[in-house]
Order: structure tokens, then C-alpha cells, then sequence
């Protein structure tokens, strides 16, 4: 509990005092004054202490008025409403209350003494306890930064960390919050968390420290520290029968989540904020977490309130934490966002418009297909191209430890030395094109850090905050050396999938089989690159984005378009011509036509753009049709379906190796396919409200 109570203080930024002013911390010490107010003025009846004992009730209302927000913090951002206004609200929220109930408990054992009954202590007595803290907060902020940056300076980045060196900051720090409680008995818990508010959070030291512990907490510290609580806990003592014990423990959770309730709706009133936000912000401020639990099991211990009474604190404890998931998902219901009524598509983004995509990255395996897509797809230099260049990185354990949070939880360090060296060779390289030629190209990067299983919500909050157009998420299939595709990685497929069924704009993925392999010269044709168009809205889709390729003077561009041709009086015709006059197919084909008209206009017609029609009769020939194109393209782009009864690709889907790729991109990406021959696979945003995974970004506040 002293690690933990060290990491806690270390999490929170003693200059956040000077915030009081904001939202959140009103909000925050409301609801702690409501609590401590009513906890205060009914914990008296409850008879919770041993005995009679007011210094002991204020203590529990203090306790009861607090929130764990590391926990608070982990459950927003396993819950996925991190990145919301509420989310960021409630975090920054319970950082002070958490900063302010455990200061006043600090204060509280300077002038109690919970070893004997909370009596109060003698006034020397107090200003020794006072006198030594105020010098170990001193020695935390003014001396600890000339060691620890004395140590950084010694251990250089890139080198092995000198043991002798590592051995001193440790000790130093161990002394530090050891001083108070070997001198005056002060609880050595509460001088941890005095220790790490003012000790320095910068510099290599700090943060292998922090590294260190977060580690031994995951892998070590919960699990015992649980497995000390059931043993403590001694649940044949909890007197179930007795109609005391429930009251007890049924009260002490509804004082804590009234009171933080009501001094939410209070202050959410003079703030204006609506009162369902208030009182989930309530709720949420009202969870209790390790140091809580371990207060009610050590007040046991101190024999200062029963086993039974000890126990049923424990349980309302975790009362307050069960409930999160609930209130959570009423917060996403009432936010969640209606079918959209902008499409972020290419084909309707208006010209005058920079076209923004939200461009993923594995690893510096796709930096130079990635930077001759980026050339290809620049189009004409004003309005020009906006690349949010995105490295998804999956969250293991090993990078979790070496999360550095500063505040709250949308800024989030990344500290691993593998990911930093990775995103720097990546940025150094794309950096490198664009200084050649990187007129009309702009180029932020971004980072989607999470599970392989939640990893397509970052995505596409990613490309809902940043108003994208087009994703292009890379293959889960790398090239081997022989030309061929590997197996790929599993997870990464899953997410390119979710990203298709729930993104909310359109989507492409880019399987690079070469791509990358020669630079794409502005003054030579050096890729030529053909679109397969058949009719849909996908296709439709890539057409739009090969109107932006056409522009480029390096790429040789040729739309093959493959039309229906029945013909003769057999039956087998008359079939395959009503099968294709639906009235929903001839809508599709009007606005087919229209889509491409535009495009030969725009393009073909000047010359730009070679064009090909091939008339075929059934999906047998576009198979055979596609297979002749193997080796004349360096680069096909191709819609991902959305066809209407198309008799051309019918039966196509039964045997697709990558449904995700659709029927022709699935064929095209084969590995008997040419193996020089990149496929880019394009999905149009869908207006029919299937975005069920973006609820998790959101303004409601």
C-alpha cells in the first residue's frame, strides 16, 4: 500500500490547486462537502466505531467523500469514454477529490492518533509531525530534482542504467518517505503520497521508477493485495443475520452516492450543465478503490470497529465500482450518434475542400508504400492533402507499464523504447519524401494504442474527431521476399474488419505488393495503375479517389469498366437481362452512369485517362477477365462490393479467401496472382446509421 500510495501521489500535479477555478473542481469539492456533510451528521447514528468516537465519524465521512482515481481513471478508458467530454470531465474531477480527501486525512492523523482511540495529540507533538513533514516535502521538490537530474545526467539515453546510480535514487526516495514515520510515527502510507505529489515526474529516473512499480503492481501487488483482504476479511464474522450489519453497510453506500450525487446536481445547476450529466457525474465521482478497502480492514485491525462493520465498508466499497459499467452505458445511449448526415465520402467531398485521410501504419515495413500513396493521392496542390499518419500499436503488457500519464487520459506518453525508436524511424522517413517533395502535403501524426480487440473504436474516433474522409488501414498480409503474402497477423485482420463494419467515412485497405518498391517520379511514368469499375457505390467510391491519381504525372492511368452483354433470344439470355431490370439495379445503373460520365468528362476524354470496356455475360468471365490483366498494373483500385444484383460478380463471394477485400480485390490479391500487382480496396461511408461502435466519442456536456 506504500508503493501505491507513492505511484497515486506521483499521478497528481500539486499545481492543480491553482485550477479551482474550473468546472471540474467545483464539481469536485462539492460533492465532497455534501458527502462529508451528510456522512458527518448520520454516521453517528449508525454507531460504525467501536464505542463512541466523533474524531473516528469525521474521519469516515472524509474517507467516504473520497474517490480512487486511478481506478476511476482505468474504468473510463476500459470503458471507452475517455476520449468524450464527460469522460475527460469526470477524470480531471476525481483527481480532486482524490488530491483533497486524502490531504485532509493527512491532516487528520497530525491531529488525531488512530493507534489510541483517535485521541487528540499534544501540541508539541504535533508541531514535530508538522515540522518533519514540511521538511520531507521540501527535501521531494527542491533537493530530490539535483539527484535525480545529477542521476539522468550520468545515465544518458540509449545506455545501460549504472546500477550504483539506480541503487542511490532509490534509497534517496525510500529515506524520503521513511522520514516522517521513523522520527514522529507518521502513518508511513499517508508520507508516501506526500513523498510523490512533490517529487519530480521528468527525466529517465523518474520514469523507470514509475515503469518499475506500475509492473510490480499489475503483476504482483492486486493479487496479494486481494488475497490479504480475503484472509483479513474473515467472512464467518459478518453477523448476516444481524439486521444492523446490512443497515450499516446499505447506508454507508447510499450516504457516498447521495451525497457525491447531490453536490454534483448542485453545482451542475449553477454551472448549467443538464442534470442526467450531472448525476452520472455523480455517480461516477463516487467510486472507492485499494486505499478505501484497505482503511476498512485496518480499522478492524485496530480494533476501532467490528469485523462485521469492517466488512460491510469492504462490500459497499465494492458496490460503488459495480454499478460503473451501468452508468456508462446510459451515457453512451443518451449520446449515441444518429445516422450521420454528412457523408464523408470522396465522392461528395466538395473540391474547393482539402481531402483529410486518416492514413494506419504497422511499422516502418509500410513507410515507402505509404509515402507513394500519400504522392498518388495529393490531387492538385490547393486545396491540397491533410495525412493524419496513424501508428496502431497494440497495447501489451509490457507497453503498459511504460505509459507515462500526465493528466487525465487523453495524453497518454508512450515511454517503450521499441514503439519511441519505431515511431521516430517512421516520422524521420516520411519526413525525408516530404522535404523532396511534399508540395500540397501536410502530415500529423497520430497514434491508436490499443487491444487488438478495441483498437478499431480508436480508429474510428481517430477519423470522427478529425472529420477524415477515407481510412486506409494496411493489409494484415506482409510480402515476402519470394513476392508472396504471408499469413499475416489474425488480430490486425479482426480490426480491419470491425474499422469496415463500424468507421464513420469511407475505408480503404491497401495491400501493398510493391508499392513501395521504386519511388514515384513527378517527371516519368512510373506506375501504371488500373480501376475496375462495375457499378455500385463502392465502386463508385474508387472511381472518385482515382479521379486524385489521375492527376499525378507519374502514373499512367486506365479505368477498365466490365458492362453486361446478353444477347440473342436463348432463355439463359432472357433470364440474365430480367434478373438485371430490377427496378432497384436500374436505379443503381442511373446513377452509374451519371457518377461515370462525370468522370470521362473530367479525365478520359482529355486524354489523361486511357479507358477500356470489356462485355462479358457472367462472373466466369470476370473472373478469366481479371486473371488476363495479371502483370500490365502495378496498382488496381477496385470497390469492395455494394452491387446490386450484379450478375457479373454473382457466386463470386462463395469462395473468397478475404471477404474483407470483396470479390474482385479477394481475386486480385490472390497469392497466384502477380505478385508485383498492389490492390487498393475501397469501402463508401455507409448513411445507414451501422455505426454502432462510435458512441465513444462524443460531446454532451
Amino acid at each position: 500500500m506504500v508503493l501505491h500510495m507513492f505511484v497515486v501521489g506521483l499521478e497528481v500535479d500539486p499545481n492543480i490547486f491553482l485550477e479551482i477555478h474550473l468546472p471540474e473542481a467545483k464539481v469536485a469539492y462539492t460533492g465532497v462537502l455534501t458527502t462529508f456533510v451528510m456522512a458527518a451528521l448520520i454516521t453517528p447514528f449508525l454507531t460504525v466505531p467501536i464505542g463512541t468516537n466523533a474524531p473516528f465519524n469525521l474521519c469516515l465521512s472524509i474517507i467516504i467523500s473520497g474517490t480512487a482515481s486511478p481506478l476511476l481513471t482505468r474504468l473510463i478508458t476500459d470503458l471507452k469514454i475517455g476520449k468524450s467530454d464527460i469522460g475527460r470531465f469526470v477524470v480531471s474531477a476525481g483527481v480532486h477529490t482524490d488530491l483533497v480527501s486524502t490531504l485532509l486525512i493527512c491532516i487528520g492523523f497530525v491531529i488525531f492518533d488512530p493507534v489510541r482511540a483517535f485521541v487528540y495529540r499534544t501540541v508539541g507533538s504535533i508541531i514535530t509531525m508538522v515540522s518533519l513533514l514540511v521538511i520531507e516535502m521540501v527535501l521531494a521538490a527542491k533537493l530530490t530534482p539535483l539527484i535525480m537530474n545529477w542521476v539522468n545526467r550520468e545515465n544518458p539515453e540509449g545506455k545501460p542504467m549504472k546500477c550504483s546510480h539506480l541503487v542511490l535514487a532509490v534509497a534517496y526516495v525510500v529515506m524520503v518517505c521513511s522520514f516522517p514515520p521513523i522520527v514522529s510515527n507518521y502513518d508511513k502510507v499517508l508520507s508516501a503520497f506526500l513523498a510523490g505529489v512533490f517529487m519530480p515526474r521528468e527525466g529517465r529516473i523518474a520514469k523507470m521508477m514509475i515503469s518499475k512499480v506500475n509492473y510490480f503492481f499489475s503483476a504482483i501487488f492486486y493479487p496479494l493485495f486481494f488475497f490479504w483482504v480475503g484472509t483479513e476479511a474473515q467472512l464467518n464474522s459478518f453477523e448476516a443475520g444481524k439486521l444492523g450489519t446490512w443497515a450499516k453497510l446499505i447506508f454507508v453506500f447510499l450516504i457516498a452516492t447521495a451525497g457525491k450525487v447531490l453536490g454534483s446536481w448542485v453545482s451542475g445547476v449553477m454551472l448549467g450543465f443538464h442534470w442526467q450529466d450531472s448525476i452520472a457525474a455523480g455517480l461516477l465521482l463516487n467510486i472507492k478503490g485499494h486505499f478505501h478497502v484497505y482503511l476498512a480492514i485496518m480499522s478492524s485491525k485496530m480494533m476501532l470497529s467490528s469485523t462485521s462493520t469492517s466488512i460491510g465498508m469492504v462490500f459497499a466499497t465494492f458496490l460503488t465500482i459495480i454499478y460503473a459499467p451501468m452508468v456508462v452505458a446510459n451515457i453512451i445511449q443518451r449520446a449515441r450518434k444518429r445516422s450521420p448526415t454528412q457523408r464523408m465520402a470522396l465522392q461528395w467531398l466538395v473540391q474547393s475542400h482539402e481531402l483529410r485521410v486518416l492514413l494506419c501504419m504497422h511499422g516502418p515495413q509500410n513507410i515507402s508504400s505509404v509515402a507513394n500513396f500519400v504522392g498518388i493521392s495529393r490531387g492538385p496542390a490547393d486545396p491540397g492533402l491533410l495525412v493524419y499518419l496513424t501508428d496502431m500499436v497494440e497495447l501489451t503488457d509490457r507497453i503498459a507499464t511504460t505509459l507515462a500519464h500526465t493528466q487525465g487520459v487523453d495524453t497518454v506518453t508512450v515511454t517503450d523504447p521499441t514503439v519511441v525508436e519505431m515511431r521516430e524511424e517512421i516520422t524521420n522517413g516520411i519526413n525525408a519524401y516530404l522535404n523532396e517533395d511534399g508540395d500540397g502535403i501536410t502530415v500529423k501524426r497520430m497514434l491508436a494504442l490499443s487491444t487488438l480487440n478495441s483498437m478499431h473504436q480508436d480508429v474510428c474516433i481517430l477519423a470522427e474527431d478529425l472529420m477524415v474522409t477515407l481510412i486506409i488501414l494496411p493489409f494484415h498480409k506482409q510480402q515476402e521476399i519470394g513476392g508472396r503474402l504471408n499469413m499475416g497477423h489474425s488480430g490486425f485482420r479482426h480490426v480491419n474488419r470491425k474499422v469496415l463494419r463500424h468507421a464513420p467515412c469511407s475505408v480503404g485497405i491497401l495491400v501493398d505488393r510493391g508499392l513501395g518498391a521504386t519511388l514515384i517520379s513527378r517527371s516519368t511514368i512510373s506506375l501504371h495503375a488500373a480501376v475496375i469499375f462495375i457499378g455500385g457505390k463502392d465502386d463508385r467510391e474508387a472511381l472518385a479517389y482515382a479521379g486524385r491519381v489521375a492527376r499525378h504525372p507519374g502514373v499512367k492511368l486506365t479505368v477498365i469498366r466490365f458492362l453486361l452483354e446478353a444477347t440473342g433470344d436463348s432463355m439463359s439470355s432472357i433470364i440474365t437481362i430480367a434478373k438485371s431490370n430490377t427496378t432497384e439495379h436500374l436505379e443503381e445503373m442511373k446513377v452509374d452512369d451519371e457518377c461515370f460520365a462525370d468522370f470521362y468528362d473530367r479525365h478520359v476524354a482529355g486524354g489523361q485517362v486511357a479507358y477500356m470496356e470489356k462485355y462479358l455475360v457472367n462472373s466466369g468471365q470476370t473472373f478469366s477477365t481479371l486473371r488476363s490483366l495479371e502483370g500490365q498494373y502495378g496498382l488496381f483500385i477496385v470497390g469492395r462490393g455494394g452491387r446490386v444484383n450484379s450478375i457479373l460478380t454473382v457466386g463470386m463471394n462463395d469462395w473468397e479467401e478475404c471477404p474483407e477485400l470483396g470479390p474482385i480485390g479477394d481475386i486480385l490479391s490472390a497469392s497466384d496472382f502477380s505478385t508485383t500487382a498492389s490492390v487498393l480496396v475501397i469501402q463508401q461511408h455507409s448513411l445507414k446509421g451501422e455505426l454502432d461502435g462510435l458512441q465513444d466519442e462524443f460531446s454532451i456536456m
